[in-house]
């Protein structure tokens, strides 16, 4: 059966403004591009796209699937403008949540309050005896009331891990705040296990899965390895949904905890859809918990230079681990000593032929990491939406100098380098449009200003392409997916308007009309008469 795609504006996304008329498809694969006369005599089955515009597959290039999934029905905390806002939130939820379940929120930032104040142990105290546990929204601190804190076997006394941080007051007591790997501490004390859990998982990526597939997506590259039980319970999620069910294109990521143990069970799949990727790796945390590894101090804090998740040599032997498996890692890399760090690591230990080592986030680099980073087998993974999210209030995290190879997407392709866009979901709205605005106008919509760092901008074409053959180049595989060409894969992200024309405001009035993953339509949005 082949399929002729037709009736609308089709980007190749091979040159920039490059259209073709027609795309024909066979078992999943495009296999010739022409106009509809030539191809018609060709097809036996016809899709009209009625002016729509159609572009190579988008793909979110990291994320986090199952934590997004928790987004959509857990307590949406990220609307707080205040720390009594947030409070009230909380108190709501409270109220038709029962007592023998935990209370989880997800996405506070203190950064959008005008005090910066954070609620208080004992505030939480007042709402809920039972467990409270509330997540910021860089998913790198935790804020618990005094049941979650136990429940972790959290006390005045514990000493906090290495590469985390318990929180206390100024009197030296729990203030209820977890940094990084002190977050596992209560985390991993809830039970995780049993085929009612494996079902939430399942719900929780179905939820997930068809919200992307309504903005345009037909991929994404997730990291759940290592934080729902073992690894056996996501992946279960994963077979039964993606392999039994959804056509939808993931790339499993697997965190370093979990990798030879995954590695050594010889995983297989049932279906297509679904492949393993590389060795995750934390380098340091984040920079709006003051977490992310800085090789001089914050400036806004002179005696804080953050978090390194591990030392040196920890962090030498992980790479080196992924090299016994002949497998590439990719490194959350927030601050330049994170990045200095895995950077001297993979200088001793280079990526196997024929793979690609993945630096995700790059948000603070200087002009000697940029040259050593530059003769390296790696793909940048970058998420333009952490630009409004970050700013203004990161300029005085940083310091004006270090804002010169800071969230610096445009430098780093103008030097050649590969890179993928994600939202790094839940952290950043999922909605693949607004993060090419962000790319392009690096502000926040409805922001009357030329943008942070304006010199950094990225054309529509550049910001789209990293959707597209970026992500596809994320993986290697970037001569199968990622343009509109004949041998690739027909995944199509169609929508209702063009997205290069217009203002970048006009763009993001777009609606996803069709998703399509190897030939087969997967979402089609209804009509309203």
């Amino acid at each position: 059966m082949k399929q002729l795609w037709y009736g609308g504006k089709i980007y190749t996304m091979e040159k920039e403004q490059e259209t073709v008329e027609a795309v024909l498809v066979e078992q999943g694969k495009i296999i010739a591009l022409g106009s509809f006369v030539e191809l018609q005599t060709q097809a036996d089955e016809f899709h009209d796209l009625q002016g729509a515009t159609m572009y190579p597959g988008f793909v979110d290039s990291h994320l986090h699937i199952l934590f997004q999934g928790e987004k959509l029905v857990r307590l949406d905390l990220s609307q707080a403008r205040t720390a009594e806002e947030m409070l009230d939130l909380v108190r709501e939820a409270a109220k038709n949540t029962p007592a023998d379940q935990w209370l989880f929120g997800e996405g506070w930032n203190e950064n959008n309050f005008p005090d910066k104040r954070i609620p208080t142990i004992s505030e939480l105290d007042e709402i809920r005896k039972a467990p409270i546990l509330l997540t910021r929204i860089c998913h790198h601190v935790m804020l618990g009331n005094t049941a979650a804190l136990k429940n972790g076997g959290i006390t005045e006394e514990t000493v906090s891990p290495s590469g985390g941080e318990i929180g206390r007051d100024a009197q030296g007591k729990l203030n209820g705040l977890l940094y990084d790997k002190a977050t596992n501490l209560v985390t991993e004390s809830i039970p995780r296990e049993g085929q009612s859990y494996i079902d939430s998982l399942v719900e929780l990526l179905n939820f997930a899965i068809d919200d992307m597939l309504s903005k345009g997506l037909t991929g994404a590259h997730s990291e759940d390895m290592s934080y729902f039980g073992h690894f056996t319970n996501p992946l279960t999620a994963y077979n039964r949904v993606v392999g039994e069910k959804q056509h939808f294109r993931v790339h499993l990521l697997r965190h370093n905890a979990v990798f030879e143990e995954m590695m050594m069970a010889n995983v297989e799949f049932d279906g297509p859809f679904i492949e393993l990727g590389a060795m995750k790796i934390f380098a340091d945390g984040a920079l709006g918990g003051s977490t992310a590894a800085l090789l001089q101090p914050y400036t806004d804090q002179p005696n804080n230079k953050g978090l390194l998740i591990q030392t040196d040599e920890e962090v030498e032997n992980l790479v080196k681990l992924a090299r016994q498996y002949n497998e590439a890692i990719a490194v959350h890399i927030i601050g330049d000593a994170g990045a200095e760090q895995i950077i001297s690591a993979i200088e001793k230990y280079p990526a196997p032929t024929g793979k690609r080592d993945r630096l995700i986030h790059c948000c603070v680099l200087n002009e000697e990491l940029i040259e050593r980073m530059s003769k390296l087998p790696v793909v940048l993974d970058l998420q333009p939406a952490f630009v409004p999210s970050d700013f203004p209030w990161v300029i005085n995290r940083l310091g004006e100098e270090r804002l010169k190879n800071a969230y610096s997407w445009k430098k780093l392709l103008d030097r050649g380098f590969m890179c993928a866009a994600g939202t790094d979901a839940p952290i950043e709205d999922i909605d693949p449009l607004l993060s090419i605005y962000a790319a392009v106008e690096r502000k926040k919509v409805g922001e009357n200003h030329d943008g942070y760092l304006p010199s950094e901008k990225l054309t529509r074409f550049e910001a789209i392409k990293m959707y597209t053959y970026g992500s596809a180049q994320a993986i290697c595989k970037e001569h199968e997916r990622g343009l509109i060409k004949e041998g690739y894969d027909a995944d199509f992200s169609i929508f209702d308007r063009d997205l290069f024309d217009g203002t970048s405001e006009d763009m993001l009035k777009a609606k996803a009309v069709k998703t399509v993953v190897a030939g087969k339509i997967v979402f089609e949005r209804k009509t309203v008469n």
